[in-house]
């Protein structure tokens, strides 16, 4: 007697239920993440076992090409830069103030922002750049 065997039949997995539920994680963490606006200057910092990460939330002055000022998106002028810090002051962290001037503003106009800046209580001045592609 004779016994023929049978052709094995290859094992086929369907991974189309795998692949549909990679894109789907992979779509939410590219919704959920949070992306820098306008990253600083490429810093190399020390490392710290104590160190802890913050939330902050700086208020922002902008200056324009144009000449216009805003402290936290409302138009603001020089002569009242100095009060509407001191109003902005409790609601900022650390009493920082980030400055974001455009590349044309001239550098007296960026010293006397700063300046009125200081006078209006800021203890840190955070420099907003860009990244150079």
């Amino acid at each position: 007697m004779q016994i023929k065997s049978r052709p094995r039949s290859k094992l086929i997995i369907n991974i189309t239920s795998l692949i549909d539920v990679i894109f789907m994680l992979l779509l939410f963490f590219m919704i959920t993440s949070t992306f820098l606006e306008q990253p600083g200057i490429k810093l190399d910092l020390p490392a710290s076992e104590t160190a802890i990460q913050v939330e902050q939330q700086e208020a922002v002055l902008v200056l324009t090409a144009e000449g216009k000022m805003f402290l936290n998106r409302e138009s603001v002028q020089l002569e009242n830069l100095e009060e509407q810090i001191r109003r902005a002051l409790p609601k900022m962290k650390d009493q920082a103030l980030v400055l974001k001037a455009d590349k044309d503003v001239t550098h007296g106009r960026v010293v006397q922002v700063m300046d009125a800046a200081k006078r209006g209580g800021v203890k840190k001045l955070i420099i907003g750049t860009r990244l150079e592609k």
